[in-house]
C-alpha cells in the first residue's frame, strides 16, 4: 500500500510518497517518489500580505502534477498541508476554497503548534533516551522550537523567523530577543548533555557540504560556523554554478545557518544531529493513522 504527503512551505513544496511496510508487527515507511518544487509563496506573502494571482496559477499546475502521480502510483490516500506563508495569506482560504473546486484537492492550512507535533512525532524516533534536546525546524517563514527531555516533550514554541523571511527582511527584532529568551527560559545552561536537532532542507543540505561531521549524520557548531562563513563568501552565481546549490536554495541557505547557529549558541549545543526528517514524515504517519483507524472501523461495522 502506498499513501503521500504534501507539504506547502513559505520557500518550496514536497511530494512523497511512501510504500507501507509490515515487519514482524512493526511499521515502517519506504520512500518510493520525492519532488521539489520552488514554490516560493513566502515571496509574495511577507512582502504583499497575499498571494499573487501568478502565485495561485502556480500552485494549482504543481497540485495538479501532484495528483498525477498520487494517481499512477494507485495511493490509497493523502493529505496535504501548508504552513507559514498561507497561514498569513489574506487570501488563502479563497484560494484553497478555488483549488478543492477544481481538483478536488483539500488544503489543511496549518498552525505552528500542528506543524511541530506533525515533525515531533517522527523525530522523537530518532532521539537517545538519555539525552536532552532542542530541535530546531526552520522552514522559510518561520521557526518551530521543541525541548526533549528523555524523549518528552516539554515546551515547544514557534516564532516568525525562517530563511525567507529573512532574505525579504521580513522579520522583527522583538522576534529575534522571544526566540532566545525562550531558549534561556527553558534551557539550562549548565546542561552539558543538551543536543540540538536540525531539521528542514537547508540543514540537510549544509551536513551534505561539511568537510568534517560528528558520526554520520551530525556536525558540530564550530563547523557549521565555518560552512555559513564559507557559502557566503560565493556570489549567488557561483553558489549555484560551483556550489551546484538550486537557485531557491542558494540564497536562503546562508540566513537559515544563521538561525541554526543563533538557537544552538543561546542553548549551548555544541553539535546537531540531522535525522533527515520532516513535515512530509509527519504527514505521512498522519494518512497512515487515518487509514488503520477507518479499517478498524470498517471491520467492526461502524459507519
Amino acid at each position: 500500500m502506498k499513501l503521500a504527503a504534501i507539504d506547502i512551505g513559505s520557500n518550496a513544496a514536497r511530494l512523497q510518497i511512501s510504500r507501507v511496510l509490515e515487519n514482524d508487527g512493526v511499521i515502517s515507511f519506504k520512500k518510493v517518489e520525492y519532488v521539489r518544487f520552488p514554490l516560493r509563496l513566502g515571496m509574495d506573502v511577507f512582502n504583499s500580505g497575499s498571494i499573487s494571482p501568478e502565485g495561485e496559477v502556480r500552485l494549482f499546475k504543481m497540485l495538479h502534477s501532484f495528483r498525477l502521480l498520487i494517481e499512477l502510483h494507485e495511493c490509497k490516500d493523502y493529505m496535504i498541508c501548508a504552513t507559514s506563508a498561507m497561514r498569513e495569506a489574506t487570501n488563502s482560504t479563497d484560494i484553497a476554497t478555488r483549488i478543492e473546486g477544481q481538483l478536488d484537492m483539500k488544503i489543511h492550512i496549518i498552525e505552528g503548534a500542528k506543524e511541530a507535533e506533525l515533525i515531533n512525532n517522527v523525530v522523537v524516533q530518532s532521539l537517545e533516551p538519555d539525552r536532552n534536546y532542542l530541535h530546531i525546524d526552520v522552514g522559510g517563514g518561520s521557526t518551530e522550537l521543541n525541548l526533549y527531555v528523555r524523549r518528552q516533550k516539554v515546551a515547544s514554541r514557534s516564532f516568525k523567523i525562517g530563511s525567507v523571511r529573512l532574505l525579504e527582511g521580513r522579520e522583527q527584532k522583538g522576534d529575534w530577543v522571544k526566540m532566545q529568551r525562550w531558549i534561556q527560559e527553558y534551557v539550562n545552561p549548565g546542561d552539558t548533555s543538551i543536543q540540538a536537532v536540525g531539521t528542514g532542507g537547508n540543514i540537510s543540505k549544509l551536513l551534505n557540504i561539511a568537510e568534517t561531521k560528528v558520526g554520520p549524520d551530525a556536525i558540530s557548531i564550530d563547523e557549521l560556523a565555518r560552512i555559513q562563513q564559507y557559502v557566503s563568501t560565493f556570489s549567488l552565481e557561483d553558489r549555484i554554478n560551483k556550489l551546484q546549490l538550486n537557485a531557491d536554495r542558494a540564497d536562503v541557505i546562508v540566513p537559515a545557518a544563521g538561525i541554526y547557529l543563533s538557537a544552538m549558541r543561546w542553548a549551548g549545543a555544541t553539535e546537531i544531529h540531522v535525522p533527515h526528517l520532516g513535515l512530509k514524515d509527519g504527514i505521512i504517519q498522519l494518512v497512515y493513522e487515518k487509514w488503520l483507524n477507518r479499517k478498524r472501523r470498517k471491520e467492526d461495522g461502524i459507519s
